[in-house]
């Protein structure tokens, strides 16, 4: 008997694979946004949208869903500057 490969059919982009993905705080403001921009792609015009969306959201979902995040954007938030860590290794550039 050989090992068979695994194949994920799944789509990142798939709107129940980002919810499964995002913490559940985020899931509203994603159904919100999702079902204005489904909405609006009844228009041809604007099904490019719904795909840029889904695909922000996509993005979203992976950083959201990382647990050092919140720390992340509180301390970037706070940031002020020159009180960054400066980048490793950038005087040997000048």
């Amino acid at each position: 008997m050989s090992a068979q490969p695994v194949h994920d059919d799944s789509d990142p982009e798939d709107p129940a694979e980002i919810l499964r993905v995002l913490p559940e705080k985020w899931h509203s403001s994603f159904l919100d946004d999702y079902h204005a921009a489904l909405e609006a792609a009844h228009e041809v015009q604007h099904w490019g949208e719904l795909r840029l969306l889904l695909r922000l959201w996509r993005l979203r979902s992976i950083a959201y869903s990382n647990p050092e995040f919140e720390r992340s954007l509180l301390e970037a938030s706070r940031a002020r500057p020159g009180s960054g860590t400066p980048v490793p290794g950038l005087d040997d550039w000048k």
